[in-house]
This record gives structure tokens, sequence and C-alpha cells, in this order.
């Protein structure tokens, strides 16, 4: 019995001994007289729950247990994607998905937390409202033929628009990118018809310039042979038809009949050569 009760007053001992040490540790860890901020981060400092306006950079700094208080929050480049439906000029519906890279101010740290929050809060609170409410406005001044042929241009009016509104509440915004653009299914098939149009209307273009070409091909060939058949008679002169029979003569003369029987024919005017060497 004795042994029990001394066994249960060692283990209650070393129970007691461990809680105080825990406690001891918190305590010694809650009231640490100094901060770390990591790489990336900005520390608020508050006291007694009022934001001051040191902010304080990477590294360790030393601070007032239980009087101040530290609140870290990232200053790294953030990246966020965006659904969001809008309406071109011409009154389509159309869904974009937007990606954001942005960060925070890191010298107004202390400002955005005071004024909006940690990064869920900035997100949910000042981004995303910004983005939709500056997406429809640049999407309602294209046509939605405009937003798919000009997308660079609506690219940059969001960026530039999206940088002035966030940057009032100490965001940067360091780039936008155009993920996607989803159309209703009528339109999608509007658009295919149109190419489908387009593409036909270019075919039988080339057809009729093709036909043209030929044709025109054609008289320019005629003119090309009456040219020269023009030329050929030009150059036929008595003397050269006289010269091309005599090198034609095979040395028979022609015969014709007489009374006392066949007897040569010789022409020799030129003039008479020359019709026998056309007629030939």
């Amino acid at each position: 019995m004795h042994n029990l009760r001394s066994n249960s007053l060692n283990n209650f001992n070393y129970i007691f001994y461990i809680a105080g040490g825990i406690i001891v540790l918190l305590l010694i860890t809650s009231l640490s007289p100094f901060t770390i901020i990591n790489a990336g981060e900005r520390g608020v400092v508050m006291k007694f729950g009022k934001v001051q306006d040191k902010v304080l950079d990477e590294g360790i700094h030393p601070i007032m247990p239980i009087v101040t208080s530290v609140k870290r929050l990232s200053v790294r480049v953030q990246q966020n994607s965006f659904q969001s439906d809008a309406a071109s000029k011409d009154l389509q519906k159309i869904t974009t998905e937007l990606a954001v890279n942005w960060h925070v101010n890191p010298t107004r740290v202390n400002q955005v937390f005071q004024q909006i929050g940690d990064q869920e809060q900035i997100i949910g609170g000042i981004i995303t409202p910004a983005v939709s409410e500056v997406l429809k406005a640049a999407t309602a001044k294209k046509t939605a033929e405009e937003i798919i042929t000009k997308r660079t241009e609506l690219k940059d009016e969001i960026d530039q628009h999206l940088k002035t509104r966030l940057a009032a509440y100490n965001l940067i915004v360091d780039d936008v990118s155009l993920v996607n653009f989803a159309f209703s299914p009528e339109f999608g098939k509007a658009i295919e018809a149109k190419q489908i149009a387009e593409q036909e209307a270019k075919q039988a273009e080339f057809i009729a310039q093709k036909a043209t070409q030929e044709a025109q091909a054609e008289v320019n060939r005629a003119k090309g042979q009456a040219e020269a058949q023009r030329l050929q008679r030009l150059t036929l002169t008595p003397e050269l038809l006289q010269k091309q029979a005599i090198e034609k003569w095979d040395g028979r003369f022609p015969m014709v009949m007489g009374g006392n029987g066949s007897l040569p024919l010789v022409n020799i005017n030129p003039e008479s050569l020359a019709s026998e060497n056309k007629t030939q």
C-alpha cells in the first residue's frame, strides 16, 4: 500500500514537472523579446492592437512582450485566377478567365492590413470585385469579334485600369493575362458559319481570277499569232519568194501540152513565182 502511494505520488510529480515545463516554455515563447520576419514578408507592428507606422523588414527585431504584437504579411508576387461573366458591345455573353500577378506595396503593409486585412481579405474584398468591374467595362466597348481579333489591345486596357484601381489600396499589379474567352454556343456556330462563308467566297474569287487570267492568256496568244502572221506577210518580198522557189526546185520543169506534145513550162516572172509559192 505504501509503495502504491509512493508510485502515485512520483507519477503526479512527474506529470506536474512536465506540465510546468510546457507552461514555462509557452510563456517564454509568448513573452519573447524579439520577432523574426522571414524572406518575402513584412511585419505589421501593433501596440495593444493599434497599428503602428513602423514596418518591420526581413530579419530579427526586438519587441516589447505583451505590449507589442506583430502580424506578418507576404509581399511576394501572388498569382490568382478570376472568372467573370460580361457582355460585349453587340450583347454577346462572354465568360472570361483572367490571371492577375500582384503584390502588396512593401512600404505600405501596415496601411493595407489596417484598411483591408490579410491576404484572403485582400483577394476576396478588393481584387475580385475590381477585376469583375474592370473586365465588364472593357468588354462592353468592343464587339465579340473585336474581343477576339484585338485581344492584345483589350489586355492592355484591362491591365492599365486594374493597376490604377488597385493602386488606391496600395496593391501593385505586375501583369494581367487573358487566359481564355468562352462564348455562347449560338455565337460559336455563327462564327463557324461566317468562317465557312468567307472561305467559300475566297475560293470563288480565286476561281474567277483564274478564269480571267486564262482568258487573257488566250487573247494574248491570239494577238501574238496575228502579229506574227502580219510581220511574215510584210517580209515576203518577190525576191524572197523567188529565192525560196529556187531553193525548193527539184530540177524538173512543169510540163504543158502543146501541138508537138509535152513541153516544159518555164516561169521566169518573179511575180508569178511569188504567186505559185504562196499557193504551195
